[in-house]
């Protein structure tokens, strides 16, 4: 896999995979950008460059810590474009990779040609899930198989009782189908993740929700907001909330489809984001 050096000389890889106009992909986690595939197809589109963020697939770990803050990885982002020799460049974003993105175009509009936010996180721009939001989402799954075990471990983790199984116990509400193309995506997932790396993303000083929310108020470039009817990560109504922060963007909600759209109705996907990305 490729790779370039950070500004404190961390180096950090990438995967290329398609053909066409380059769209750089930030992963969620913080994990290695495998788990996104090729985004359900996108890869025939567009040129995906999938960055493996520090500590990461074949990333380095930074010998300080404090760099795996979400604020910190905007300049590896930067680093990234310079290095990929872009002008500017069109972002997609997954979940957590969404506070970076969303920070990235806070700090450099400029650079940004059109921005895909994907069932993304909302701590960098400080809206609120609720337990009511989630429990609400949840309840579309009610007649799955899986749904008693899974619900009830979804209670205990908003009662604050969440242990050890809690996690892998809710695992299916992440899917639109919990089958065994799910179950496999889920357990690779689980080995890609950085566990240092999660507990520093989101550290004291990561976010300025309010002083984020202010320059996205100003960012011109086109915005998606692409949810998952099931996603009870990111439900569908904060995410139209998220969508309104911006002064030109469009919010789409995918039908039946979980955290990872594209493995849900991967045709739907890619036909919808390709032609959001041009």
């Amino acid at each position: 896999m490729p790779t370039f050096s950070a500004h404190d000389g961390t180096e950090l890889s990438y995967r290329v995979v398609g053909d066409g106009p380059a769209v750089v992909c930030l992963p969620g986690g913080p994990q290695a950008a495998a788990y996104l595939g090729e985004l359900g197809g996108l890869s025939a589109h567009r040129q995906l460059i999938m960055l493996d963020l520090r500590g990461t697939g074949d990333s380095a770990i930074p010998q300080d810590a404090d760099y795996f803050r979400c604020d910190q990885l905007v300049d590896d982002v930067e680093a990234l474009r310079e290095h990929l020799g872009l002008d500017r460049m069109d972002l997609l974003a997954h979940c957590a990779g969404a506070n970076l993105a969303v920070q990235y175009a806070a700090r450099h509009a400029e650079r940004v040609g059109r921005l895909a936010l994907i069932t993304p996180s909302v701590f960098a721009v400080g809206l609120t899930i609720t337990g009511a939001d989630r429990r609400e989402t949840a309840l579309l799954r009610r007649d799955e198989p899986w749904f008693p075990a899974a619900f009830a471990a979804l209670e205990a983790l908003l009662a604050g009782q969440a242990t050890a199984d809690t996690w892998q116990a809710i695992a299916p509400f992440s899917y639109g189908r919990w089958d065994q193309a799910a179950q496999a995506h889920q357990a690779a997932g689980e080995e890609q993740t950085n566990t240092q790396a999660i507990a520093a993303f989101g550290a004291d000083g990561a976010f300025d929700p309010d002083g984020t929310r202010a320059a996205l108020a100003r960012f011109a470039p086109p915005v998606l907001l692409l949810a998952g009817e099931l996603d009870l990560a990111a439900p569908p109504r904060v995410l139209e909330e998220y969508h309104a922060l911006f002064p030109n963007a469009e919010f789409t909600v995918q039908a039946g489809a979980g955290h990872f759209p594209w493995l849900d109705d991967a045709k739907w996907f890619a036909a919808t984001t390709a032609a959001f990305l041009g």
